[in-house]
């Protein structure tokens, strides 16, 4: 591709992170899909963005498939594509509406050459994939992960601490490594989180997070270097890594005998499956998840009525199988 077009992938990076102040993990996944496509047009000899069209659109979507990428990923390079079109859309009515009022320049040759019309990507759909339902720990086996060993050291405090309060609130791994001593509030028994693009949002904080939360904040400030604002933090006393917790959650449920893999994005399915195994309403959890969207939140749903499932079978009489 030209000068100019690959000039407008850096554009959208930067406006990635300045404006819409995205993760650097979704900012590399952005990256990554539109390398992509710039390599298909390379290939197909698309020179600038306002040539590529829809067919061009489908057969990338054809061409990712081909090469065995799942139809979930194939989804999420394509709405790569459709935010990178829709951001050009923009940047092209911006310039519009600068040239109509001031005289064209040279240094807007560029601007003008990458202009588009129209998002080729808006109805390309990915080949539908099999809607996979998350795993969840059921809450004895919360109950026997969370149930660590009395005293130990101070790293044992935290991660009880940061697991308990991963299940209490639902948050996102992210979101828990970003935390401060000032986001907990302990008084008002609460946390306030910093979500997907920066959206702001207080969850409450459970009983018995409360309490681990409290045996470790005095081992923290042992623990924590000078100035170092995190809630968790590691053995050299800075902010606690996304791969330490991954690590150290993993440990312990190899530890309490739990024979499956856990993850700190398992603590948040269990969460809300186990919410609204209770009756919780699913507004109130789309709303402490922080899910733009309730669509996202409906999945939990599916497990609920699973869990009603296999309830209406080991009781109902004219389910039981005989023994």
């Amino acid at each position: 591709m030209s000068p100019a077009a690959l000039e407008w992938l850096a554009r959208f990076r930067r406006y990635l992170t300045s404006e819409r102040r995205l993760s650097p993990h979704t900012d590399r996944s952005y990256a990554r899909d539109l390398a992509a496509l710039q390599r298909f047009c390379d290939r197909e000899g698309i020179p600038e963005w306002s040539a590529l069209d829809t067919q061009h659109v489908r057969r990338f979507a054809a061409y990712s498939h081909k090469g065995g990428l799942a139809p979930r990923s194939i989804q999420r390079r394509l709405s790569a594509v459709r935010s990178f079109f829709t951001f050009l859309l923009r940047e092209a009515a911006a310039e519009t509406a600068r040239t109509a009022t001031a005289p064209p320049r040279k240094s807007r040759g560029a601007a003008r050459r990458a202009r588009v019309i129209f998002n080729p990507a808006a109805g390309v759909r990915a080949p539908k994939s099999a809607r996979r339902l998350p795993r969840t720990l059921d809450a004895d086996q919360m109950a026997r992960l969370l149930q660590l060993p009395p005293g130990g050291d101070r790293l044992s405090s935290r991660d009880r601490a940061l697991m308990e309060l991963l299940y209490s609130s639902g948050l996102r791994l992210a979101e828990l490594v970003g935390l401060d001593v000032s986001s907990l509030d302990l008084k008002d028994a609460v946390v306030h989180v910093l979500g997907k693009g920066r959206k702001a949002r207080i969850v409450p904080v459970g009983r018995m997070a409360l309490r681990a939360l409290r045996s470790w904040l005095p081992e923290r400030a042992a623990l924590a270097r000078s100035g170092e604002n995190a809630l968790f933090v590691g053995r050299n006393g800075t902010r606690l890594g996304a791969r330490a917790v991954q690590a150290r959650v993993a440990f312990w449920a190899r530890r309490q005998g739990l024979g499956v893999h856990v993850h700190p994005h398992l603590f948040r399915h269990s969460f809300a499956s186990h919410l609204l195994e209770s009756g919780g309403e699913l507004r109130a959890v789309q709303e402490l998840l922080g899910h733009a969207d309730i669509s996202t939140t409906q999945i939990y749903t599916h497990l609920d009525f699973q869990h009603l499932a296999r309830i209406y079978d080991a009781a109902h009489p004219r389910a039981r199988r005989k023994a």
